[in-house]
């Protein structure tokens, strides 16, 4: 490893999914922007149902902000018409970086709709995107596996597809056990996947979110995590500083192995994630 050698850090938002709360998204972002993160991406609303949104606020993140911006995009949200006038509008908005993922399906689309869809796999967006625009294209990864792969190693293998179609970086899913990301990291680079990995980082600050994050994400829970919610689970100002005590020694953890990059999963929480940050 280089002397230069810099763990990068950065955040995810998501656009507001009422109209009324939009207002004082900005304020949020402008917040987020004092903590000086090397890039801040933006989710994209299950179905597209804030696609536009997802535009606007990394155009602000891009542009007011002056930090580089990464806008989420789903295959589930898109058929090709719509994602070159997606791309296109990204352009015209100064955005030039994008994360191609599969995305959960809407509760509202059909069977029909989710089967038919023009994207599959991530990967085939990956590809298109790379053939069709100038945008850079980074990608998502699992340490624990994506939870519908048959194996550990059969996921690797789409994951070295993904790069090799033209990822050029990657951002994994939330884990909570650094072992299982060094481990991720070896199988990785022995597969000839080299571009950059940023190390999903999820605080968990109340019992709640262990139950309806965690179980979408497929991340297993160390005893050490479940114990926390186990004293702590009652108590909301004590899990909170629990929870957040427990991402700093897992960030603290990864930056002493030079990870390549944190990225803190804020759920639009500054004071939780300014509070991480001000500890590091």
């Amino acid at each position: 490893m280089s002397q230069e050698h810099k763990t990068h850090f950065s955040l995810e938002v998501f656009p507001p999914k009422k109209e009324e709360e939009f207002d004082n998204v900005y304020q949020l972002l402008r917040e987020f922007g004092r903590l000086k993160p090397d890039f801040i991406s933006c989710t994209y609303g299950a179905g597209g149902s804030r696609a536009g949104k997802t535009i606007e606020i990394t155009s602000f993140i891009q542009k007011e902000l002056q930090i580089p911006a990464i806008a989420h995009i789903t295959c589930v949200g898109f058929t090709k018409e719509d994602l070159d006038k997606n791309c296109t509008a990204l352009k015209d908005a100064g955005v030039t970086h994008v994360l191609a993922l599969r995305g959960d399906r809407p509760q509202t689309m059909s069977d029909e709709q989710f089967n038919q869809r023009e994207f599959y796999y991530a990967t085939d967006l990956v590809r298109y995107l790379r053939e069709h625009t100038d945008l850079s294209v980074a990608g998502a990864c699992y340490p624990e596996k994506h939870f519908e792969a048959p194996s550990f190693e059969e996921d690797l293998r789409h994951l070295k597809e993904k790069v090799d179609a033209g990822a050029g970086s990657l951002i994994s899913q939330m884990f909570f056990d650094n072992t299982f990301f060094y481990r991720f990291l070896d199988k990785a680079k022995s597969m000839g996947i080299n571009v950059p990995i940023h190390a999903g980082i999820m605080p968990i600050t109340t019992a709640k979110q262990l139950g309806t994050t965690v179980s979408l994400s497929g991340s297993s829970v160390p005893k050490e995590l479940a114990d926390i919610i186990a004293a702590y689970g009652e108590n909301k100002e004590d899990m909170r500083k629990a929870g957040i005590d427990y991402a700093v020694r897992q960030i603290r953890d990864l930056k002493e192995h030079g990870v390549d990059g944190i990225h803190i999963y804020s759920m639009n929480k500054i004071k939780t994630t300014a509070e991480i940050c001000s500890m590091l």
